[in-house]
């Protein structure tokens, strides 16, 4: 694995820390003090509704080491080792097309295509189907995993029908 190394700068030029993937494949911190933070991570505040906006970079305690306000500001390197990482962290699939819904009353067997393949899953209760927009839906399973709608409108009108009953 290449060792990549990222310095950021400060809007004045002085640099701030220096963001690598070490030869174990985690991500290392070396602060402006030379401190090194080995395994730090990455953790979005706003995962759905801002996902570019306001992130931390955390120590292996959960302190917080860097705050990043916006990905956009950082270097293309510097936001793919980032991604990287978070890809590894979040699984977050998203519902594609609701193909059946085993029944009308909860809990219920949904069998869905996401952006990460076909799946099934059980809605214990309709509380569990949150709208997080007039257009975007999050949904949690008997497990905990969270499924995402991110448009209703792109929904087939299979999809939408079965929704419907829920909402």
């Amino acid at each position: 694995m290449e060792n990549l190394t990222v310095k950021t700068r400060l809007e004045n030029g002085s640099l701030d820390y220096k963001l690598s993937r070490n030869p174990a494949g985690r991500l290392e911190l070396i602060t402006s003090d030379d401190m090194i933070h080995i395994g730090v991570y990455p953790v979005r505040a706003f995962p759905i509704s801002a996902p570019e906006e306001g992130l931390s970079l955390l120590n292996q305690d959960g302190q917080e080491l860097v705050w990043i306000a916006s990905m956009n500001n950082l270097p293309l390197p510097t936001q793919q080792l980032i991604e990287e990482e978070l890809a590894q962290r979040e699984f977050m699939p998203v519902i594609q097309r609701i193909n059946h819904v085993a029944s009308y009353t909860t809990p219920s067997t949904w069998d869905v295509e996401t952006d990460k393949g076909h799946t099934k899953f059980i809605l214990k209760a309709e509380d569990q189907i949150w709208r997080l927009t007039p257009t975007s839906l999050l949904i949690t399973d008997n497990h905990g995993v969270n499924f995402l709608i991110r448009d209703l409108a792109r929904l087939d009108k299979h999809s939408k029908k079965l929704l419907d009953r829920f909402l």
